[in-house]
């Protein structure tokens, strides 16, 4: 009889979850983006939300809390009602901050699980049109040339751009001083404003400025070329060099699987429309689209690969 109790409990609650998945959202969703307006996650964010506002026949918004590394809006996800109407959008700072702050405000794998991993960002490496070099050897021989003087920026220090700045000086043997900005068009403007030498960003955030001659793309960090483009990769002159970028959805710890489900497939559907499609192929994004779980496994994958990168490239917690 206590079995099947038990089982008919199980079933009850297994019902009642599939109801609510069915039913959500009832109201608004936030989507808290943790960088400021202007970035690469304005293109992608305000196409998914409108894809999804459809879908759901309920408001989705962006909501900008920028700051500490992408820590603040993390927090405030952590500490909403799992209920899946506040969700985050990360990139990979989400999985570098552990071994790169002394102290989060939450914990990574305990406060916070993951929705869909959306993209692979590719990075980019790019200089004034102007600028004395145009491949990446002629830009190593002339930093040997110009030791300690010259610099590179991006979006905030500890950002997977930094931290691949960082690995490419090594690799490449050359040295540059990093500048660390608070977002993405700001260190655009510092380099178009000549105080910049070089950015290292997503290649969806740079190719605007490509696109329109003020720019030009020393070399991408991804281990292929961008599709549809012949910018060359860092690993052609530097054999087995890699470092990309994350773009994904994560929710507070507790949200019901079946809403997390929900989010997942409906946010897959909006990834596979042919609008958005097009859109990241112009920027070089790679769709993932991934289930929570595998979300999760990859997260917890990339904190392991950052935390060895961080300790070898002996890069001090902040």
């Amino acid at each position: 009889m206590l079995a099947l109790a038990l089982t008919l409990l199980a079933g009850c609650f297994s019902l009642s979850s599939a109801a609510w998945s069915q039913d959500f959202p009832k109201g608004p969703v936030k989507i808290i983006v943790p960088f400021p307006p202007g970035g690469p996650t304005d293109t992608v964010g305000r196409l998914l939300t409108q894809k999804l506002q459809d879908m759901w026949g309920q408001p989705v918004v962006l909501d900008y809390k920028p700051g500490a590394g992408t820590t603040i809006g993390a927090d405030f996800v952590a500490k909403s009602a799992p209920d899946g109407t506040t969700l985050g959008m990360v990139n990979s700072s989400f999985a570098v901050n552990p071994s790169l702050r002394k102290k989060l405000p939450y914990d990574t794998q305990r406060d916070l699980v993951g929705v869909t991993q959306l993209f692979n960002l590719q990075l980019a490496m790019v200089a004034r049109a102007d600028a004395p070099f145009n491949t990446l050897k002629e830009l190593v021989e002339y930093a040997r040339k110009k030791p300690g003087g010259l610099n590179y920026g991006t979006p905030g220090p500890g950002s997977t751009t930094h931290l691949g700045g960082e690995l490419l000086q090594r690799e490449a043997g050359f040295s540059m001083q990093h500048i660390g900005m608070k977002g993405s068009a700001p260190a655009h403007t510092e380099l178009l404003g000549g105080r910049l030498d070089l950015v290292i960003d997503p290649f969806l955030s740079v190719y605007p400025h490509v696109q329109a001659g003020k720019m030009k793309v020393i070399a991408t960090l991804g281990d292929k070329r961008v599709a549809g483009h012949a910018y060359p990769t860092v690993a052609e002159s530097v054999p087995g060099f890699s470092v990309g970028a994350l773009l994904g959805f994560i929710a507070p710890a507790g949200t019901p699987k079946a809403v997390l489900q929900k989010i997942q497939t409906d946010t897959a559907r909006a990834l596979n429309s042919p609008d958005v499609q097009q859109r990241a192929q112009d920027f070089g994004l790679q769709m993932v689209a991934s289930k929570p779980e595998e979300f999760d496994a990859f997260i917890a994958a990339e904190m392991r690969r950052w935390a060895r990168i961080i300790k070898d490239a002996n890069i001090e917690q902040e």
